[in-house]
């Protein structure tokens, strides 16, 4: 493992910021939800549905996602009906489920019926789709009706679980799961589930880029100030900016796998790639990047290339694109505006925008046992929890969330013999990053190890 699963670290704020923790009006926030409430979902679309049949495989799945060029495509069942969705995190989950398939043990196996239906699939040499849809436990299907509005949007996007329309065609997996990011599928005024009858989808994002133009009107300028007040005086409304944040990371001189495995073992979109000198955030890689450039790789070569190098595969693209550099564009400081993470969000196309810190010699804002400047993170999730509160939504709580997603991982099973050479390695990581003085020996085992595991590429025969 690199240099760590999670690491825990505190934001140090003063009192006298925690005291100023800003409270809105009653009027203000009165105001805000009434013209939330009569703003509907499905005037605020931002995808086409892209249905495809359950029982194509996962490679044929895997190019119509990045030919359509969309986030996530709709599963059909045999009655036509929409069963699930498919999207990057998925490709991730079983990209890495086919890397580490000879860590699983028996027991492991037979505890999951999901992974050992994969197997048994993969052995026939056909993956359907509808096995795999859903598979990293972070886009379960949640329908919403034709008059649903912001607030229903929210009520799904923020709280900590929900269980209203959303359709679990797989029993096997944990009726509790929370995904830490959401896509919900629009309904038409008719009553049935075929693809006819959803109008389109609505991401997360969208409603975050919706709340931040709402907040640009005229009329929203006490929203518009609320909102120009810096992070740290949201912190009691946001647990990942606050004491013991939980930021997943890995070395840059760790694989390409060895992030897929982080991504899909502690259930988050993206993680935090950091210097392996002092720990430095360098960038992030996420489950779209493993889309977009692992799987038209067809080698298993670039699953070994070491993370800084696959990060200018990522930036390579933006450039020659549009003429902009977009690299690095993940972090924002502690004293950025939440308006400025924001936008900051909503730019870099990311789920999450670290927070970093300028290092101060008299005064340093990190434990004793985190290095670099990195002190923690801000998602989505976590400023639609802030919404969600300012709309009286009951049960926020994006920290539940953080605690579930990671509870039914597939990839997470494997030997005890194997969880704990992950475990002392990743000690190893970090005391590498903390030192001034690098371990050549540890780091260069550990690659050989990483570079021993391969996976078929997407256009070979799947694992078994």
């Amino acid at each position: 493992m690199a240099y760590g699963r999670r690491l825990s670290q505190s934001l140090l704020y003063s009192p006298d910021t925690a005291a100023n923790f800003i409270v809105t009006s009653p009027s203000d926030a009165e105001h805000w939800l009434t013209q939330w409430q009569g703003s509907f979902a499905r005037d605020i679309i931002d995808s086409r549905i892209v249905a495809v049949d359950g029982q194509i495989s996962v490679e044929e799945a895997c190019d119509i996602l990045l030919s359509e060029d969309i986030s996530c495509l709709a599963i059909k069942s045999v009655d036509q009906s929409i069963s699930g969705l498919f999207d990057f995190s998925d490709v991730n989950a079983f990209l890495t489920l086919a890397a580490t398939k000879h860590t699983f043990s028996a027991e492991a196996v037979q505890e999951k019926p999901r992974v050992d239906d994969i197997f048994t699939a993969a052995r026939s040499g056909h993956v359907p789709v509808s096995i795999v849809s859903n598979l990293s436990e972070k886009n379960p299907l949640h329908v919403l009706p034709n008059d649903a509005t912001v607030v229903s949007l929210l009520e799904i996007f923020a709280k900590g679980t929900h269980r209203g329309k959303i359709i679990d065609p797989f029993h096997s997996m944990q009726s509790n799961t929370v995904p830490s990011f959401f896509t919900v599928l629009i309904k038409s005024n008719f009553s049935a589930d075929s693809e006819e009858d959803f109008i389109g989808i609505v991401s997360d994002r969208r409603l975050l880029a919706w709340f931040s133009s709402f907040a640009q009107q005229p009329e929203s300028e006490s929203l518009r100030i609320y909102l120009s007040n810096p992070l740290n005086t949201f912190a009691d409304s946001l647990p990942s900016l606050n004491l013991f944040a939980s930021v997943v990371a890995t070395l840059s001189t760790e694989p390409v796998l060895e992030a897929m495995k982080l991504m899909s073992e502690e259930g988050v979109s993206s993680i935090a790639v950091l210097e392996e000198e002092g720990g430095t955030l360098l960038s992030a890689v996420s489950v779209t990047d493993i889309g977009k450039i692992v799987v038209p790789s067809q080698s298993n070569h670039i699953l070994s290339l070491p993370l800084q190098q696959f990060i200018s595969l990522i930036k390579g693209p933006d450039g020659s694109t549009d003429g902009q550099d977009r690299y690095p564009v993940y972090s924002v400081l502690p004293t950025s505006t939440m308006l400025y993470t924001i936008q900051k969000l909503l730019a870099t196309n990311a789920h999450r925008v670290f927070v970093t810190q300028e290092s101060s010699g008299s005064s340093p804002l990190l434990s004793p046992t985190s290095s670099g400047n990195l002190t923690g993170l801000v998602s989505i999730v976590d400023i639609l929890s802030l919404f969600a509160r300012l709309a009286n939504v009951q049960d926020v709580d994006p920290t539940r969330m953080q605690r579930h997603r990671r509870a039914s991982s597939v990839s997470s099973q494997a030997s005890s013999k194997e969880s704990d050479r992950s475990r002392s390695s990743s000690r190893t990581g970090m005391r590498r990053a903390l030192s001034t003085k690098t371990s050549q020996t540890t780091s260069g085992d550990h690659k050989r190890a990483s570079s021993s595991s391969t996976v078929p590429a997407p256009g070979a025969k799947s694992p078994g």
